[in-house]
Protein backbone atom coordinates (compact mmCIF):
# COMPACT_ATOMS: atom_id res chain seq x y z
CA UNK A 1 0.00 0.00 0.00
CA UNK A 2 1.34 3.43 -0.94
CA UNK A 3 0.49 6.95 0.19
CA UNK A 4 -0.25 10.16 -1.68
CA UNK A 5 -0.36 13.71 -0.33
CA UNK A 6 -3.52 15.84 -0.13
CA UNK A 7 -3.81 19.49 0.81
CA UNK A 8 -4.33 18.60 4.49
CA UNK A 9 -2.71 15.25 5.21
CA UNK A 10 -1.46 12.09 3.63
CA UNK A 11 -4.23 9.69 2.69
CA UNK A 12 -3.35 6.04 2.26
CA UNK A 13 -3.92 4.66 -1.22
CA UNK A 14 -5.19 1.15 -1.71
CA UNK A 15 -4.71 -0.27 -5.17
CA UNK A 16 -7.73 -2.28 -6.28
CA UNK A 17 -7.39 -4.97 -8.92
CA UNK A 18 -10.65 -5.92 -10.61
CA UNK A 19 -11.17 -9.32 -12.25
CA UNK A 20 -14.12 -9.11 -14.61
CA UNK A 21 -15.98 -6.18 -16.17
CA UNK A 22 -19.40 -7.61 -16.89
CA UNK A 23 -22.63 -6.12 -15.62
CA UNK A 24 -21.52 -6.03 -11.98
CA UNK A 25 -17.82 -5.46 -12.59
CA UNK A 26 -18.45 -2.48 -14.87
CA UNK A 27 -20.67 -0.90 -12.24
CA UNK A 28 -18.05 -1.42 -9.52
CA UNK A 29 -15.39 0.14 -11.75
CA UNK A 30 -17.66 3.10 -12.54
CA UNK A 31 -18.21 3.84 -8.85
CA UNK A 32 -14.51 3.57 -8.03
CA UNK A 33 -13.67 5.96 -10.88
CA UNK A 34 -16.38 8.54 -10.23
CA UNK A 35 -16.95 8.47 -6.47
CA UNK A 36 -13.40 8.10 -5.20
CA UNK A 37 -13.54 11.14 -2.91
CA UNK A 38 -16.75 9.96 -1.27
CA UNK A 39 -15.41 6.45 -0.70
CA UNK A 40 -12.16 7.86 0.71
CA UNK A 41 -14.11 9.80 3.33
CA UNK A 42 -16.00 6.66 4.30
CA UNK A 43 -13.06 4.30 4.44
CA UNK A 44 -10.14 6.55 5.32
CA UNK A 45 -8.37 5.13 2.27
CA UNK A 46 -8.26 6.27 -1.33
CA UNK A 47 -9.34 3.34 -3.46
CA UNK A 48 -7.38 3.49 -6.69
CA UNK A 49 -8.47 1.17 -9.51
CA UNK A 50 -5.11 -0.10 -10.72
CA UNK A 51 -6.18 -2.64 -13.37
CA UNK A 52 -9.11 -4.54 -14.83
CA UNK A 53 -8.64 -8.07 -16.15
CA UNK A 54 -11.04 -9.06 -18.95
CA UNK A 55 -11.27 -11.73 -21.62
CA UNK A 56 -11.53 -9.21 -24.47
CA UNK A 57 -10.37 -5.62 -24.06
CA UNK A 58 -12.38 -4.51 -27.11
CA UNK A 59 -15.73 -6.04 -26.05
CA UNK A 60 -18.66 -3.59 -25.58
CA UNK A 61 -19.56 -2.86 -21.95
CA UNK A 62 -22.38 -1.26 -20.03
CA UNK A 63 -19.99 1.46 -18.81
CA UNK A 64 -17.16 3.06 -20.75
CA UNK A 65 -13.90 2.23 -18.99
CA UNK A 66 -10.40 3.70 -19.50
CA UNK A 67 -8.61 1.60 -22.09
CA UNK A 68 -5.32 1.84 -20.20
CA UNK A 69 -6.81 -0.09 -17.27
CA UNK A 70 -8.00 -3.03 -19.36
CA UNK A 71 -5.83 -6.11 -19.82
CA UNK A 72 -6.16 -9.83 -20.43
CA UNK A 73 -3.34 -10.56 -17.95
CA UNK A 74 -5.20 -11.40 -14.73
CA UNK A 75 -2.02 -12.39 -12.88
CA UNK A 76 -0.48 -8.97 -13.54
CA UNK A 77 -3.61 -7.26 -12.18
CA UNK A 78 -3.47 -9.39 -9.03
CA UNK A 79 0.26 -8.82 -8.49
CA UNK A 80 -0.05 -5.04 -8.82
CA UNK A 81 -3.00 -4.74 -6.43
CA UNK A 82 -3.34 -4.42 -2.65
CA UNK A 83 -6.85 -5.89 -2.71
CA UNK A 84 -8.58 -7.95 -5.41
CA UNK A 85 -12.24 -7.87 -6.43
CA UNK A 86 -13.20 -11.09 -8.26
CA UNK A 87 -16.31 -10.91 -10.43
CA UNK A 88 -15.52 -13.34 -13.22
CA UNK A 89 -17.50 -16.34 -11.93
CA UNK A 90 -16.86 -20.02 -12.58
CA UNK A 91 -14.49 -22.38 -10.79
CA UNK A 92 -11.29 -22.38 -12.84
CA UNK A 93 -9.14 -20.44 -13.49
CA UNK A 94 -10.90 -18.28 -10.89
CA UNK A 95 -9.98 -20.46 -7.92
CA UNK A 96 -6.30 -20.41 -8.88
CA UNK A 97 -6.37 -16.63 -9.21
CA UNK A 98 -8.14 -16.08 -5.89
CA UNK A 99 -5.66 -18.38 -4.15
CA UNK A 100 -2.80 -16.47 -5.79
CA UNK A 101 -4.10 -13.26 -4.21
CA UNK A 102 -4.83 -14.76 -0.79
CA UNK A 103 -1.49 -16.58 -0.60
CA UNK A 104 0.20 -13.23 -1.21
CA UNK A 105 -1.73 -11.69 1.70
CA UNK A 106 -4.04 -9.67 -0.55
CA UNK A 107 -7.64 -9.45 0.65
CA UNK A 108 -10.28 -10.66 -1.81
CA UNK A 109 -13.88 -9.57 -2.35
CA UNK A 110 -15.93 -11.97 -4.44
CA UNK A 111 -19.50 -12.60 -5.47
CA UNK A 112 -18.77 -16.12 -6.73
CA UNK A 113 -21.19 -18.38 -4.84
CA UNK A 114 -20.35 -21.41 -7.02
CA UNK A 115 -16.67 -21.16 -6.08
CA UNK A 116 -17.44 -20.63 -2.40
CA UNK A 117 -19.90 -23.53 -2.36
CA UNK A 118 -17.27 -25.86 -3.82
CA UNK A 119 -14.01 -24.55 -2.31
CA UNK A 120 -14.98 -22.22 0.52
CA UNK A 121 -12.98 -24.10 3.15
CA UNK A 122 -9.83 -24.05 0.99
CA UNK A 123 -10.17 -20.30 0.42
CA UNK A 124 -10.85 -19.60 4.10
CA UNK A 125 -7.77 -21.59 5.08
CA UNK A 126 -5.62 -19.65 2.59
CA UNK A 127 -6.93 -16.34 3.93
CA UNK A 128 -6.30 -17.44 7.50
CA UNK A 129 -2.74 -18.53 6.74
CA UNK A 130 -1.76 -15.19 5.18
CA UNK A 131 -3.86 -12.86 7.35
CA UNK A 132 -5.89 -11.70 4.37
CA UNK A 133 -9.62 -11.06 4.40
CA UNK A 134 -12.09 -13.01 2.29
CA UNK A 135 -15.41 -11.17 1.89
CA UNK A 136 -18.43 -12.30 -0.12
CA UNK A 137 -21.59 -10.38 0.76
CA UNK A 138 -22.55 -10.31 -2.92
CA UNK A 139 -22.49 -14.11 -3.17
CA UNK A 140 -25.83 -14.55 -1.35
CA UNK A 141 -29.01 -12.61 -2.12
CA UNK A 142 -27.43 -9.70 -4.01
CA UNK A 143 -27.84 -6.38 -2.25
CA UNK A 144 -29.43 -7.89 0.86
CA UNK A 145 -27.03 -7.64 3.82
CA UNK A 146 -27.16 -11.20 5.12
CA UNK A 147 -23.58 -12.51 5.09
CA UNK A 148 -22.17 -9.96 7.53
CA UNK A 149 -25.18 -10.10 9.88
CA UNK A 150 -24.89 -13.89 9.93
CA UNK A 151 -21.10 -13.77 10.37
CA UNK A 152 -20.89 -10.87 12.84
CA UNK A 153 -24.21 -9.73 14.32
CA UNK A 154 -25.38 -13.26 15.14
CA UNK A 155 -21.96 -14.61 16.08
CA UNK A 156 -22.96 -14.66 19.77
CA UNK A 157 -26.31 -16.32 19.12
CA UNK A 158 -27.44 -19.78 18.04
CA UNK A 159 -29.09 -19.92 14.62
CA UNK A 160 -31.62 -22.73 14.55
CA UNK A 161 -33.02 -22.31 11.06
CA UNK A 162 -33.12 -20.11 8.01
CA UNK A 163 -35.58 -20.04 5.13
CA UNK A 164 -34.68 -18.13 2.01
CA UNK A 165 -35.93 -17.12 -1.40
CA UNK A 166 -32.47 -16.75 -2.88
CA UNK A 167 -33.01 -16.82 -6.62
CA UNK A 168 -34.77 -13.91 -8.28
CA UNK A 169 -35.35 -15.69 -11.59
CA UNK A 170 -37.34 -18.55 -10.11
CA UNK A 171 -39.26 -16.24 -7.80
CA UNK A 172 -40.28 -14.13 -10.79
CA UNK A 173 -41.38 -17.21 -12.74
CA UNK A 174 -43.42 -18.62 -9.86
CA UNK A 175 -44.91 -15.21 -9.11
CA UNK A 176 -46.00 -14.86 -12.74
CA UNK A 177 -47.62 -18.28 -12.60
CA UNK A 178 -49.42 -17.32 -9.39
CA UNK A 179 -50.65 -13.88 -10.44
CA UNK A 180 -51.43 -14.45 -14.13
CA UNK A 181 -52.11 -18.19 -14.32
CA UNK A 182 -49.31 -18.57 -16.87
CA UNK A 183 -47.76 -21.94 -17.65
CA UNK A 184 -44.14 -22.51 -16.62
CA UNK A 185 -42.70 -22.14 -20.13
CA UNK A 186 -44.57 -18.88 -20.75
CA UNK A 187 -43.52 -17.39 -17.40
CA UNK A 188 -39.90 -18.37 -18.06
CA UNK A 189 -40.03 -16.79 -21.52
CA UNK A 190 -41.27 -13.56 -19.95
CA UNK A 191 -38.42 -13.65 -17.43
CA UNK A 192 -35.95 -14.03 -20.30
CA UNK A 193 -37.57 -11.17 -22.24
CA UNK A 194 -37.20 -8.87 -19.23
CA UNK A 195 -33.62 -9.91 -18.58
CA UNK A 196 -34.30 -11.76 -15.30
CA UNK A 197 -33.36 -15.12 -16.79
CA UNK A 198 -30.36 -16.12 -18.89
CA UNK A 199 -30.69 -17.65 -22.33
CA UNK A 200 -29.70 -20.90 -20.60
CA UNK A 201 -31.64 -20.77 -17.31
CA UNK A 202 -30.61 -24.22 -16.12
CA UNK A 203 -28.66 -23.11 -13.03
CA UNK A 204 -31.66 -21.11 -11.86
CA UNK A 205 -34.65 -23.32 -12.64
CA UNK A 206 -32.93 -26.55 -11.58
CA UNK A 207 -32.13 -24.98 -8.19
CA UNK A 208 -28.32 -25.13 -8.50
CA UNK A 209 -27.83 -21.39 -7.96
CA UNK A 210 -29.97 -21.42 -4.82
CA UNK A 211 -28.22 -24.58 -3.59
CA UNK A 212 -24.80 -22.92 -3.84
CA UNK A 213 -26.05 -19.93 -1.85
CA UNK A 214 -27.59 -22.27 0.72
CA UNK A 215 -24.25 -24.00 1.28
CA UNK A 216 -22.45 -20.67 1.69
CA UNK A 217 -24.98 -19.24 4.14
CA UNK A 218 -25.26 -22.47 6.11
CA UNK A 219 -21.50 -22.59 6.64
CA UNK A 220 -21.77 -19.20 8.37
CA UNK A 221 -25.01 -19.90 10.22
CA UNK A 222 -23.92 -23.20 11.74
CA UNK A 223 -20.13 -22.63 12.05
CA UNK A 224 -19.40 -25.66 9.91
CA UNK A 225 -18.18 -26.35 6.37
CA UNK A 226 -20.67 -27.34 3.68
CA UNK A 227 -20.49 -27.70 -0.07
CA UNK A 228 -23.20 -27.74 -2.70
CA UNK A 229 -23.05 -31.55 -2.59
CA UNK A 230 -24.50 -31.37 0.95
CA UNK A 231 -27.68 -29.67 -0.30
CA UNK A 232 -30.71 -31.70 -1.36
CA UNK A 233 -31.79 -29.92 -4.54
CA UNK A 234 -34.99 -29.89 -6.60
CA UNK A 235 -35.86 -27.29 -9.22
CA UNK A 236 -39.13 -25.81 -10.46
CA UNK A 237 -39.44 -27.31 -13.96
CA UNK A 238 -42.06 -29.74 -12.70
CA UNK A 239 -44.32 -27.06 -11.20
CA UNK A 240 -47.48 -26.71 -13.31
CA UNK A 241 -50.10 -24.02 -13.60
CA UNK A 242 -52.52 -26.53 -12.04
CA UNK A 243 -50.22 -26.96 -9.02
CA UNK A 244 -50.03 -23.20 -8.54
CA UNK A 245 -53.79 -22.77 -8.90
CA UNK A 246 -54.50 -25.56 -6.41
CA UNK A 247 -52.06 -24.03 -3.92
CA UNK A 248 -53.70 -20.64 -4.32
CA UNK A 249 -57.16 -22.13 -3.77
CA UNK A 250 -55.92 -23.75 -0.54
CA UNK A 251 -54.40 -20.48 0.73
CA UNK A 252 -50.79 -21.20 -0.25
CA UNK A 253 -48.21 -19.88 -2.69
CA UNK A 254 -45.39 -21.95 -4.20
CA UNK A 255 -41.83 -20.66 -3.75
CA UNK A 256 -38.42 -22.15 -4.44
CA UNK A 257 -37.25 -22.27 -0.84
CA UNK A 258 -33.74 -22.65 0.56
CA UNK A 259 -33.77 -24.21 4.02
CA UNK A 260 -31.00 -24.77 6.53
CA UNK A 261 -32.07 -26.19 9.88
CA UNK A 262 -30.68 -28.12 12.79
CA UNK A 263 -31.78 -31.74 12.70
CA UNK A 264 -30.68 -33.96 15.59
CA UNK A 265 -26.90 -33.70 15.88
CA UNK A 266 -26.49 -32.25 12.40
CA UNK A 267 -27.94 -29.85 9.87
CA UNK A 268 -30.25 -30.49 6.95
CA UNK A 269 -29.84 -28.35 3.84
CA UNK A 270 -32.39 -28.40 1.05
CA UNK A 271 -33.75 -26.44 -1.90
CA UNK A 272 -37.13 -27.31 -3.40
CA UNK A 273 -40.48 -25.85 -4.47
CA UNK A 274 -42.52 -25.45 -1.28
CA UNK A 275 -46.09 -24.44 -0.53
CA UNK A 276 -46.03 -21.52 1.91
CA UNK A 277 -49.12 -19.96 3.55
CA UNK A 278 -49.90 -16.72 1.75
CA UNK A 279 -49.76 -14.84 5.06
CA UNK A 280 -46.23 -16.13 5.81
CA UNK A 281 -43.60 -13.36 5.70
CA UNK A 282 -42.00 -15.08 2.68
CA UNK A 283 -45.35 -15.58 0.95
CA UNK A 284 -45.48 -11.93 -0.09
CA UNK A 285 -42.04 -11.79 -1.72
CA UNK A 286 -42.91 -10.82 -5.27
CA UNK A 287 -41.20 -10.53 -8.63
CA UNK A 288 -37.43 -10.96 -8.74
CA UNK A 289 -36.94 -9.98 -5.09
CA UNK A 290 -35.14 -12.14 -2.53
CA UNK A 291 -35.67 -12.60 1.19
CA UNK A 292 -34.10 -14.57 4.04
CA UNK A 293 -35.97 -15.42 7.24
CA UNK A 294 -33.77 -16.39 10.20
CA UNK A 295 -34.76 -18.02 13.48
CA UNK A 296 -32.21 -17.58 16.28
CA UNK A 297 -32.35 -18.66 19.91
CA UNK A 298 -31.97 -15.19 21.45
CA UNK A 299 -32.70 -12.75 18.62
CA UNK A 300 -35.87 -14.60 17.64
CA UNK A 301 -37.22 -14.15 14.12
CA UNK A 302 -35.38 -11.86 11.70
CA UNK A 303 -36.30 -10.91 8.13
CA UNK A 304 -33.94 -9.65 5.42
CA UNK A 305 -35.53 -8.46 2.18
CA UNK A 306 -34.43 -6.70 -1.01
CA UNK A 307 -33.20 -6.98 -4.57
CA UNK A 308 -31.35 -10.20 -5.11
CA UNK A 309 -29.74 -9.54 -8.48
CA UNK A 310 -28.82 -6.89 -11.02
CA UNK A 311 -25.71 -4.86 -11.67
CA UNK A 312 -26.26 -1.97 -9.27
CA UNK A 313 -27.70 -3.95 -6.31
CA UNK A 314 -24.93 -6.54 -6.50
CA UNK A 315 -22.28 -3.84 -6.96
CA UNK A 316 -23.59 -2.25 -3.77
CA UNK A 317 -22.78 -5.41 -1.82
CA UNK A 318 -19.33 -5.67 -3.43
CA UNK A 319 -18.48 -2.05 -2.63
CA UNK A 320 -19.68 -2.48 0.94
CA UNK A 321 -17.22 -5.34 1.37
CA UNK A 322 -14.48 -3.30 -0.29
CA UNK A 323 -14.96 -0.28 1.99
CA UNK A 324 -15.04 -2.54 5.04
CA UNK A 325 -11.83 -4.30 3.94
CA UNK A 326 -10.17 -0.95 3.22
CA UNK A 327 -10.91 0.30 6.73
CA UNK A 328 -9.39 -2.83 8.26
CA UNK A 329 -6.30 -2.69 6.05
CA UNK A 330 -5.79 1.00 6.88
CA UNK A 331 -5.79 0.09 10.56
CA UNK A 332 -3.34 -2.76 10.01
CA UNK A 333 -5.87 -5.39 11.01
CA UNK A 334 -5.58 -8.93 9.79
CA UNK A 335 -8.52 -10.92 8.57
CA UNK A 336 -10.15 -13.23 11.07
CA UNK A 337 -10.52 -16.70 9.56
CA UNK A 338 -13.92 -18.29 9.92
CA UNK A 339 -13.69 -21.43 11.96
CA UNK A 340 -15.83 -24.48 11.36
CA UNK A 341 -15.48 -25.37 15.04
CA UNK A 342 -19.00 -26.75 15.37
CA UNK A 343 -18.38 -29.41 12.75
CA UNK A 344 -22.07 -30.21 12.39
CA UNK A 345 -22.53 -32.85 9.69
CA UNK A 346 -24.98 -32.47 6.83
CA UNK A 347 -27.79 -34.96 7.37
CA UNK A 348 -30.01 -36.54 4.75
CA UNK A 349 -33.67 -35.86 4.23
CA UNK A 350 -34.69 -39.17 5.83
CA UNK A 351 -35.23 -37.92 9.40
CA UNK A 352 -36.30 -34.38 8.58
CA UNK A 353 -39.85 -33.65 9.73
CA UNK A 354 -41.89 -32.15 6.92
CA UNK A 355 -45.41 -31.96 5.53
CA UNK A 356 -46.36 -32.90 1.98
CA UNK A 357 -49.07 -31.84 -0.44
CA UNK A 358 -49.83 -34.81 -2.70
CA UNK A 359 -52.05 -34.68 -5.77
CA UNK A 360 -53.37 -38.00 -7.04
CA UNK A 361 -55.43 -38.98 -10.07
CA UNK A 362 -57.51 -41.96 -8.87
CA UNK A 363 -60.23 -44.21 -10.22
CA UNK A 364 -63.64 -42.90 -9.27
CA UNK A 365 -65.08 -46.05 -7.72
CA UNK A 366 -66.31 -47.40 -4.40
CA UNK A 367 -63.69 -48.18 -1.77
CA UNK A 368 -60.80 -46.17 -3.24
CA UNK A 369 -60.72 -43.57 -0.47
CA UNK A 370 -60.73 -46.26 2.20
CA UNK A 371 -57.81 -48.04 0.50
CA UNK A 372 -55.82 -44.78 0.30
CA UNK A 373 -56.53 -44.01 3.95
CA UNK A 374 -55.24 -47.45 4.91
CA UNK A 375 -51.94 -46.81 3.10
CA UNK A 376 -51.44 -43.61 5.07
CA UNK A 377 -52.28 -45.40 8.33
CA UNK A 378 -49.90 -48.27 7.54
CA UNK A 379 -47.03 -45.77 7.25
CA UNK A 380 -47.99 -43.81 10.35
CA UNK A 381 -48.86 -40.70 8.32
CA UNK A 382 -51.88 -38.57 9.17
CA UNK A 383 -53.91 -36.58 6.63
CA UNK A 384 -54.62 -32.95 7.51
CA UNK A 385 -56.86 -31.91 4.61
CA UNK A 386 -58.28 -33.46 1.46
CA UNK A 387 -59.99 -31.97 -1.59
CA UNK A 388 -61.68 -34.02 -4.30
CA UNK A 389 -62.75 -32.95 -7.76
CA UNK A 390 -63.38 -34.51 -11.15
CA UNK A 391 -60.35 -34.95 -13.36
CA UNK A 392 -61.13 -32.94 -16.49
CA UNK A 393 -58.57 -34.92 -18.46
CA UNK A 394 -59.95 -38.45 -18.06
CA UNK A 395 -63.55 -39.70 -17.62
CA UNK A 396 -64.10 -41.78 -14.48
CA UNK A 397 -61.12 -40.26 -12.67
CA UNK A 398 -61.03 -37.98 -9.65
CA UNK A 399 -58.31 -35.59 -8.52
CA UNK A 400 -57.42 -35.83 -4.85
CA UNK A 401 -55.31 -33.12 -3.24
CA UNK A 402 -54.06 -34.24 0.18
CA UNK A 403 -52.00 -32.34 2.73
CA UNK A 404 -50.38 -34.41 5.46
CA UNK A 405 -49.61 -33.61 9.04
CA UNK A 406 -45.94 -33.35 9.91
CA UNK A 407 -43.98 -36.59 9.78
CA UNK A 408 -40.58 -38.11 8.99
CA UNK A 409 -39.77 -37.30 5.40
CA UNK A 410 -38.76 -40.91 4.76
CA UNK A 411 -42.16 -42.12 5.97
CA UNK A 412 -43.97 -39.54 3.87
CA UNK A 413 -42.09 -40.50 0.71
CA UNK A 414 -42.56 -44.21 1.40
CA UNK A 415 -46.29 -43.50 1.58
CA UNK A 416 -46.18 -41.80 -1.81
CA UNK A 417 -44.30 -44.71 -3.37
CA UNK A 418 -46.86 -47.20 -2.02
CA UNK A 419 -49.68 -45.05 -3.40
CA UNK A 420 -47.94 -44.99 -6.76
CA UNK A 421 -48.14 -48.78 -6.91
CA UNK A 422 -51.91 -49.04 -6.30
CA UNK A 423 -54.13 -50.06 -9.20
CA UNK A 424 -56.63 -47.38 -8.21
CA UNK A 425 -53.98 -44.63 -8.47
CA UNK A 426 -53.63 -43.70 -12.12
CA UNK A 427 -51.03 -40.99 -11.52
CA UNK A 428 -49.15 -39.24 -8.73
CA UNK A 429 -49.54 -35.81 -10.28
CA UNK A 430 -47.37 -33.80 -7.87
CA UNK A 431 -45.61 -34.01 -4.51
CA UNK A 432 -44.78 -30.66 -2.88
CA UNK A 433 -43.38 -29.95 0.61
CA UNK A 434 -45.47 -27.64 2.77
CA UNK A 435 -44.01 -24.99 5.08
CA UNK A 436 -46.03 -23.60 7.97
CA UNK A 437 -45.12 -20.99 10.55
CA UNK A 438 -44.87 -17.22 10.54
Amino acid sequence: MTTTATTTHETPVLKVGLLGAGTVGSQVAHVLLTRGDELALRSGVRLELSGIAVRDTAAPRDVELPAELLTTDADAVIDAADVVVELTGGIEPTRTRVLRALDAGKSVITGNKALLAESGRQLQDAAGASGAQLSYEAAVAGAIPIVRPMRDSLAGDRVDRFLGIMNGTTNFVLDQMDTTGAAFDDALAEAQRLGYAEADPTADVEGHDAAAKTAVLASLAFHSSYTIDDVHCEGIRGVTAEDVAAAREAGYVIKLLSVGERCGEGVNLRVSPVMIPRQHVLGGVRGAYNAVFVEAASAGSLMFYGQGAGGEPTASAVLGDLVSAARAIALGAQGIPLADHAGLPAVSMADVRTRLAVTLAVSDRLGVLARLAQVFADHGVSISTMQQSEDPRVTGTSMLRLVTHEGRHEDLMATVETLRGLDAVRDVVSVTPVETGE
